[in-house]
């Protein structure tokens, strides 16, 4: 029984258990009292059993009778009052039924999901921001990464990667004050540890970004980086729901490498040869011959990008989703379908395809059952099944084959039919494509959660007890085709020299791996209780979660999270958080910590002294100040505590015998007090609300200390064995974030304007550096973005004052280290500490980051009657890139020649020049880490557009459907950045060179329809 059919097969014996609750019903009068929250009478509520238009009235005593089925739910509606959901069976006129007076930001839309727990924005003293999935975007991306760029204050994603199936992105909640890797959020899907990109958007129902110590230290060791908090959808509260939405669209790269051609290659070859002091590699004849083109076999003249990569590629997507149920189950059901192309063309053969494709299935079934008025029970279960194809020598080196071998290295096909090739260049991409076979990775994937909620109410009022279990399961199978080719190169005529062995077609071994099993038990008690004016809640819980995989030991967490909230007239709100968490990456007896923090909120506009201001609506200040956590520090080894031996290399005899015995080595010395990263995070801000709850406003000032990091251990080397990393590091950062939304309806025209913009800035405090390091070298004082990893290592630069335009500058500056002669057209360097020398004391530490100081987004929305509108544009700030391997890219082989070196400078060329001479062999000079190759990473980027049209209410209800909408979309449309026509992605610079794939704009076409 394979994956799919046991995750229909679970579906369906869901599904029908649910059906069968739905079937055991009978007729009942209900009758029912409805009163306010202080008891009074309310009369004039409408009550109607969902998925019914009709119903009754409360009267003037709140009082009400009307005939359901004991499945039935109703619906009570009233205006200025919350809507309340109850099952008919629940209802007793003897219990009198409390509505809720709806406030600002305690209304039916204003939920918010926190760890374990629900509460009205009003509620909320912690930062957390919230995208609902209405709000997003329905485009046909292989993941969700890229749907949420720009759209969360606080999110920073840097997209790192475009081939299908892999749209790479990191991520960063509002800085970074780690030089350290293991810098991710935690991801969690409906409160517990998963990845979320590989979701279906119409499976979220919202997507939160947790970012200070009130919502992380429910987390303790896991939260020091913040969380992005994904829940699911569920069944339908008020009626059935069934939608299905179809996008399908093209792909097209825009940024591309421009090689060139052979006779340009070839002249820039001799010219960077005869600089090293060489004879001209091609002939008079070969670049005439490359310049007319006169023999194609002799004389080629390849683009292999155009000849080997697409315009564009296709893409599509299909969703369906049912969602209902009753009083006693409800359940929501989704299954989509994701396909994508590659840009590689050629690649289809008779018995294989070896171009790029992504494919993937999602299935999602959340049950939730009420059993009795005590007992609720839910289940939830989703899988993926992914396939993703490539050729056989991977993405990377086909890509490394098209984009940097030169135009002129060889004939794709020789006049014979055989592969050309030579000694130099011997992957051919056409066989490549067509000869080498292909691999396919399917990935298949298993979620299940079980949660149970037991009312408590006859030991304590507003007590409950509440259990969740997850299993989940990942698994990679691999197969594919094995082959072999030889390639011929021209050596004369009808002469060729033959490189390779050529293999039969085969299937290749397949295998299982990547087997990954995490368990997550939550265990707990939940307590809420209103007091007339005084609100409390309490919430403690257990987690035990294991990670298991074959090919390693099992990873183990435990924790006590514990949270109490207060609330005094829904006005002065209070929460104090504390968690006992663990990680066994520690010694023993040093595994544990505390980790507490505390919030507190106000709303100023509930006072007397702002009642009744027409100047503002609504005002909440709100901060939180406690400690957090980190455990994936990046040390060198997992269990770093202990000491270590490895077999060696060297041999040795021992006696007379001639046997000899390998040695042992020890690896570096273990580090017994290793330690978790300790956040200390505090904030402040305010939520408020403008011209009639049109405008909302919210701002915070943030801060974040961060010890005890993994840095590079300075004790003396006396011994001869150095020591593992040491938490001797301390970092910060501070900032702000806002977020602005107006919305407004005139007539039948409505129209929105949103944005937000974080700013962020980091600062290292303490890091263990070399001893007697000049301080202009020191790193302490510049930002994190700066600094490789944990080891210490820094990007230092050299400061460049342009390039020596003569003999006679070189021989008055001070002399360059870095090569065996500096010559006219090479790098000139600053002599940072007037030694008349530059060398590696000249190096400065700078304020390069390749993270951004701030990054933001805005956009807008327009709607009259059917038709409707919206964009967002993205950007960001105070970020730097190095094009260094990208002007300097190639090999000896391929004599560094590219398209930029057509900027190179010469005598003729020197007032123009963008980059140095060209060379092949002394190139160390003009290769150093210098600002001469640093650029701005600042970007605008319009990243969505879209235009629909929704039929009008007359034309669905001749089609009977709820609704249908057409749209056109575009994703990734236009870019604006500050370099100066260099032609590459900003944020992606080496996207479409050397071995990268080309960033990606998408066109799509859409349909959504629900019933």
């Amino acid at each position: 029984m394979n994956f799919l059919t046991k995750y229909l097969l679970l579906s369906l014996l869901s599904i029908g258990f649910s059906q069968r609750v739905l079937a055991q019903t009978e007729q009942i009068t209900v009758k029912g009292k409805i009163v306010d929250e202080v008891g009074a009478p309310l009369a004039g509520v409408a009550i109607f059993v969902q998925e019914r238009t009709s119903g009754v009235s409360s009267n003037a005593d709140g009082k009400f009778t009307i005939e359901a089925s004991t499945n039935d739910r109703f619906v009570l509606k009233m205006a200025g009052y919350n809507t309340l959901y109850v099952a008919a069976y629940e209802i007793n006129e003897n219990e009198p039924i409390k509505l809720i007076k709806s406030q600002i930001e305690a209304g039916d839309d204003d939920n918010v999901y926190i760890p374990f727990g629900l509460r009205k924005k009003r509620e909320v003293t912690a930062t957390i921001t919230t995208v609902a999935e209405k709000d997003l975007p329905q485009l046909p991306l292989s993941t969700l990464n890229n749907v949420l760029t720009g759209r969360l204050s606080g999110l920073h994603i840097q997209q790192t990667g475009n081939r299908p199936g892999t749209d790479d992105a990191n991520f960063l909640i509002r800085g970074r004050s780690s030089y350290n890797s293991g810098q991710s959020p935690l991801v969690l899907v409906d409160g517990v540890a998963r990845d979320f990109v590989d979701m279906d958007l119409n499976e979220v129902e919202s997507i939160s970004v947790l970012k200070d110590a009130a919502s992380l230290s429910w987390y303790g060791m896991n939260g020091a980086n913040g969380v992005i908090y994904v829940v699911t959808k569920r069944g339908s509260a008020s009626a059935t729901k069934v939608t299905f939405d179809a996008q399908g669209g093209v792909q097209t790269p825009i940024t591309l490498t421009n090689p060139l051609h052979s006779y340009a290659y070839a002249y820039l070859y001799n010219e960077a040869r005869q600089n090293d002091g060489q004879s001209p590699q091609y002939t008079q004849q070969d670049l005439i011959g490359y310049y007319s083109k006169s023999d194609p076999y002799r004389y080629p003249d390849n683009d292999f990008p155009s000849e080997f990569l697409k315009k564009a590629s296709p893409v599509q997507r299909y969703v369906a989703t049912v969602s209902g149920g009753n009083a006693f189950a409800r359940y929501f059901t989704s299954v989509s379908f994701y396909d994508q192309d590659g840009l590689y063309k050629g690649g289809e053969t008779p018995a294989y395809n070896s171009n790029t494709n992504f494919r993937r299935y999602n299935f999602r079934t959340n049950l939730d059952l009420h059993i009795n008025k005590n007992l609720d029970v839910t289940l939830d279960v989703g899988g993926r099944v992914a396939n993703l194809r490539y050729p056989r020598d991977g993405n990377a080196n086909f890509l490394t084959a098209i984009l940097t071998t030169p135009a002129n290295a060889f004939a794709i096909l020789n006049e014979n039919g055989t592969y050309g090739g030579s000694s130099l260049f011997r992957s051919n991409p056409l066989a490549m494509l067509q000869a080498r076979g292909n691999i396919t990775d399917v990935y298949r994937t298993l979620l299940a959660t079980a949660t149970v909620r037991q009312k408590l109410d006859v030991l304590l009022k507003g007590l409950s007890l509440n259990l969740a279990y997850t299993y989940d399961m990942t698994g990679l199978y691999t197969q594919g085709f094995n082959q072999n080719y030889e390639v011929y190169e021209l050596i004369s005529t009808n002469n060729y020299q033959r490189y390779g062995t050529q293999t039969p077609l085969n299937y290749a071994a397949s295998s299982f791996s990547g087997n990954l099993r995490n368990n997550e038990f939550w265990g707990g008690f939940d307590y809420d209780r209103t007091f007339g004016q005084h609100g409390i809640k309490f919430s403690t819980r257990f987690q035990r979660a294991v990670s298991a995989s074959a090919s390693r030991l099992d990873d183990k967490r435990e924790g006590l999270s514990n949270r109490a909230s207060y609330n005094y007239k829904q006005r002065y709100f209070a929460d104090v958080i504390a968690t006992y968490s663990g990680s066994q990456n520690f010694m023993p007896g040093k595994r544990f910590g505390w980790f507490p923090a505390m919030s507190a909120g106000w709303i100023v506009t509930e006072e007397s002294f702002l009642k009744g201001t027409k100047a503002i609506d609504y005002l909440k200040i709100r901060g939180s100040y406690g400690w957090v956590g980190n455990d994936a520090i990046g040390a060198s080894r997992r269990f770093a505590f202990n000491n270590y031996f490895t077999r060696g290399g060297s041999q040795y005899f021992f006696g007379t015998g001639y046997s000899s015995v390998p040695n042992t080595d020890q690896l570096d010395l273990a580090n017994p007090d290793l330690t978790w990263e300790r956040a200390l995070k505090s904030s402040i801000g305010f939520d408020a609300q403008f011209l009639k709850q049109s405008l909302t406003l919210t701002a915070d000032y943030f801060h974040e200390n961060r010890k005890k990091l993994l840095t590079a251990d300075l004790a003396p080397s006396i011994i001869g064995q150095p020591l593992v990393n040491i938490n001797a590091g301390e970092a910060q950062y501070q900032g702000i974030e806002a977020n602005l939304n107006y919305i407004k309806t005139i007539n039948k025209f409505t129209f929105g304007l949103y944005g937000n913009y974080t700013y962020a800035k980091s600062k290292i405090l303490q890091l263990n550096e070399e001893g007697g390091l000049p301080a202009y070298q020191t790193q302490i004082g510049f930002p994190i973005g700066g600094v490789i990893n944990g080891s210490g290592t820094v990007r230092r630069f050299l400061i460049s004052e342009g390039l020596f335009q003569s003999e006679e500058e070189i021989a008055a500056a001070p002399v360059q280290r870095f090569s065996g002669a500096v010559k006219p057209g090479d790098i000139r360097y600053k002599d940072v500490n007037n030694d008349g020398v530059i060398d590696n004391l000249d190096f400065v530490s700078t304020n390069y980051s390749d993270i951004p100081t701030a990054y933001f987004g805005f956009g807008g929305s327009a709607k009259y009657k059917g038709f409707d509108v919206n964009f967002l544009f993205q950007g960001v700030t105070g970020r730097t890139i190095q094009i260094n391997t990208l002007v300097n890219a190639g090999t000896s082989s391929t004599g560094y020649i590219n398209q930029f070196s057509a900027y190179r400078w010469t005598q003729a060329t020197a007032d123009e020049a963008l980059y140095p001479r060209l060379t092949i062999n002394d190139r160390s000079n003009n290769t150093q880490n210098s600002d001469f190759w640093l650029r701005n990473g600042d970007f605008l980027r319009l990243k969505h557009v879209e235009l629909g049209y929704s039929l009008s209410a007359n034309a669905l209800k001749k089609l009977k459907i709820a609704q249908c909408r057409f749209y056109v979309s575009g994703f990734n449309l236009l870019t604006f950045d500050k370099l100066n026509g260099l032609p590459i992605d900003p944020e992606m610079p080496e996207a479409g060179f050397n071995s990268s794939y080309p960033s990606l704009a998408t066109f799509a076409l859409g349909l959504n329809l629900k019933f």
